[in-house]
């Protein structure tokens, strides 16, 4: 799976812990859903961080698209829901 974060480039976390990734996706949705923007950006933040320091940087002549598109740390709460699918930003493949 390509994630793309934006302002941040893509990353390919087809062998990271898909739970781990998971978790930290539900965390965003669940304080988007609640409207609690700090929790949003610091559950966002947590995220960017996950992917960044456990997916692999796609080059950047790659031309394929992404599967799913994650807002910039910083997004404000209307910014992130606008991006959210009813399924956080991460397909559950459960």
């Amino acid at each position: 799976m390509i994630i793309r974060i934006m302002g941040e480039g893509q990353f390919d976390v087809a062998h990271v812990d898909q739970d781990l990734l998971q978790k930290y996706d539900n965390q965003v949705e669940d304080a988007v859903n609640a409207g609690d923007e700090e929790a949003a950006r610091t559950a966002l933040s947590g995220l960017h961080e996950y992917v960044t320091a456990n997916g692999q940087p796609v080059a950047d002549d790659y031309l394929g698209s992404s599967d799913v598109v994650i807002p910039f740390v910083d997004a404000t709460l209307a910014e992130i829901a606008e991006l959210l699918t009813g399924e956080g930003f991460i397909p559950d493949p459960a």
